[in-house]
Formats: structure tokens, C-alpha cells, sequence
């Protein structure tokens, strides 16, 4: 469910049930904080965390390239009709060349609406919760002409009580996706502008992930770094071909067999060489000078992660895990949560198109 693709209607009001599952930002959601892999980077400051897409780029890539397929294909089928007409013009020939410029047509658009962000644009999109400024700043798109210090295109969003973040939810494929919305809305109180953060969870079970997500982003912004569970895994910042293989291998099953994977490598292969070519095409992100003269890091924070023998990305990660030397799925539990304590019931709750309050 790329957000991308399943994007928001400007100028309607938000979905109601978005609206009914509005997040707290200062009440916990849930009996536990946990990360569910979101996370670039941890200090005092701030934390950049993924955009929704961030970890499947690879299918919308492999849609992207279906699509220029689809061009040549339509391109080398009317010229083979061409070559073949006898520079005769009949109605077959006519109608032939309608159906080749229309595909052409159609699968030129789709190439460009959703390749503009994966193509020749920017290698990751991080959300920033700059937790000093009480700001989130989200780099959306890729400034190609940008004057010294501005940066690529960010969005900024208030820390407060009037910004809206929503569980958003959609069917895919007989099945719930669900991941966390913000929504700008005008004074008639219609969509603006919105974005998606962190990643997608499917089914109503992985709600109890996104809860515990939500309270791990608000426990940090609210209370600071000093109580927060080790992230489930730090993101590589500059990922290489093995990260990428290991993107398209686990987005088959996290823990799929030995068996499984083998008889999937080609599959496997495939979209890791969808992502790699979406990823060699881009160039890492700027944050506009206003954005990072408030995010400098203190030289000795020590809460700057990742920094020291902590392991960055998934192959690091899960060699140091079965060492016994970093935790897997470090969490902790929300004190103050006066709600179901177990949280997969919680989740079920939450999954009903009337959620439990929060207040």
C-alpha cells in the first residue's frame, strides 16, 4: 500500500474512519512502546525515522520499469505495423495506431506520475522529530534547482494538539494494510496536504506494532530518548546491494523457511535489481540550513545512536542478535496506560471501526 499510489483527496473532508482513529500525541495508545524498524538515527535532538515507502520501494520501481517495458513494446508494435502496411492506410491500420498511441499515452503517464519519486530523485525520504523544537520536518520530493541552502522540498508539522495524525486504513487484497497519516486541513476543514510515516502493518493483528510505534515516536518526543527501547534495527543511510537483497528477501517473509527463500531467489533477485536500479539513480537527501541549524547534536550527547559497537542495518543486525550481543524487539511498557493490558486484544480493539478512547 504505497502511499504514493493510495494517496489522499485534496479537498475532501478526512475518511471518517481516519477520523475516528485519530492518535494521541500526549496520551499512550497502547501498553507498551516498541520500535518495529522505522529507525535511521537516535540523539537528544532529534530522530529520523522512514517515510511509509521507504521499505518497498522496490515493487513500485518494478511497476515503474513494467511500465517503460510497456512503452518499447507499444513503440516497436507500431513500427513492425508500419513496415508492414504497404503505405496503404486502411481502417485496421487506423485502428491500430489509435490503440499504440494510447498505450503509449497511458503508460507514459503512469511512468512519470509515480517515477518522478523513485527514479532520478532522493535515495530515502526521512522524517525528522526534532523533539527541541517540537517540529517534524518530512523531506518530500527532490529539489532539482535549488538556491544555495535551500535544501530539497520539506514539509513542517506542529508537535501539538491541533496537527492530526490518524491510523489510516485500506483493503489490499482481502486483507486490512494500515499505516500512521498526518493531515493538514484548511478552515473548512478538508484535506490540504498528507503524508505517511514509518511503514505499513497488515492484518488487524500488527495494530499491537503500530500502537506500540505511535507510543515509541510520542515517548520520544514528549519525554526524551533516556527511556526508549533499542530500536528493533537502525537503517542504513547509505545501503548497499546486500541491504537491498535483504529488503526484497525478508518483504517475502520475516521468518520464512531456508526452504521457502531458496525456491523464492529468483523472485528475490528480481525486485532486489528493481531497487538497486531505483537506488543508483537517486542522490541522498539535503535538509534545507533552516532545518539543520536547529539539529545539531551535541558532541557528547550520549544518547547518539547508532555510534559504537551498535549494528547498523539487517545483516549486522541479525548476526549481533544471535551473538546475544543486541536485543530482539526490546520493549517497555506504558506506565500510565489504564487501558486492555494485553496488547494484541488491544489491537483488536482498535481495529473495530469504533476504537477505544484515549482520554
Amino acid at each position: 500500500m504505497d502511499e504514493r499510489i493510495f494517496q489522499f483527496k485534496a479537498g475532501q473532508p478526512i475518511p471518517e474512519w481516519d477520523l475516528m482513529h485519530r492518535l494521541d500525541i500526549e496520551r499512550p495508545v497502547g501498553p507498551e512502546r516498541k520500535d518495529s524498524s522505522t529507525i535511521f538515527k537516535i540523539n537528544s535532538t532529534y530522530m529520523d525515522v522512514t517515510d511509509q515507502p521507504y521499505r518497498d520501494r522496490q515493487w513500485l520501481a518494478g511497476g515503474i520499469l513494467a511500465a517503460c517495458f510497456g512503452i518499447i513494446a507499444s513503440l516497436y508494435h507500431g513500427h513492425s505495423v508500419t513496415q508492414n502496411s504497404n503505405n496503404t492506410f486502411d481502417s485496421h491500420l487506423i485502428m491500430t495506431m489509435i490503440l499504440v498511441i494510447g498505450s503509449i499515452s497511458a503508460f507514459g503517464c503512469m511512468a512519470f506520475k509515480y517515477g518522478q519519486d523513485e527514479f532520478f530523485s532522493l535515495t530515502r525520504r526521512p522524517i525528522r522529530f526534532n523533539r527541541k523544537e517540537k517540529k517534524i520536518y518530512a523531506i518530500r520530493r527532490r529539489r532539482f534547482f535549488a538556491r544555495s541552502g535551500e535544501g530539497d522540498i520539506t514539509w513542517e508539522v506542529p508537535w501539538n494538539e491541533n496537527s492530526i495524525f490518524c491510523i489510516h486504513r485500506r483493503m489490499v487484497d482481502r486483507r486490512h494494510v494500515y499505516h500512521i497519516r498526518y493531515y493538514e486541513i484548511d478552515q473548512n476543514s478538508n484535506v490540504v496536504r498528507a503524508f505517511a510515516l514509518g511503514r505499513k502493518w497488515e492484518e488487524d493483528e500488527c495494530l499491537e506494532d503500530l500502537l506500540s510505534q505511535w507510543n515509541y515516536w510520542c515517548w520520544y518526543m514528549n519525554h526524551g530518548p533516556a527511556e526508549l527501547p533499542k530500536p528493533l534495527l537502525f537503517f542504513k543511510e547509505k545501503e548497499n546491494m546486500l541491504e537491498s537483497f535483504l529488503f526484497c528477501m525478508y518483504d517475502f517473509g520475516m521468518r520464512a523457511s531456508a526452504a521457502y527463500r531458496i525456491v523464492m531467489i529468483p523472485a528475490i533477485l528480481l525486485m532486489t535489481s528493481h531497487r538497486l536500479m531505483a537506488l543508483w539513480t537517486c542522490r541522498d537527501p539535503i535538509w534545507p540550513d533552516a532545518v539543520a541549524k536547529v539539529s545539531v547534536i551535541e558532541p557528547d550527547d550520549p544518547f547518539d545512536q547508532p555510534s559504537g559497537n551498535t549494528p547498523v542495518g539487517w545483516a549486522e543486525t541479525i548476526h549481533t542478535i544471535d551473538r546475544g550481543e543486541y536485543p530482539d524487539g526490546d520493549k517497555r511498557e506504558m506506565k500510565n496506560w489504564s487501558g486492555e493490558k494485553n496488547p494484541a486484544l488491544n489491537a483488536l480493539l482498535w481495529a473495530k471501526d469504533i476504537p477505544p478512547p484515549t482520554r
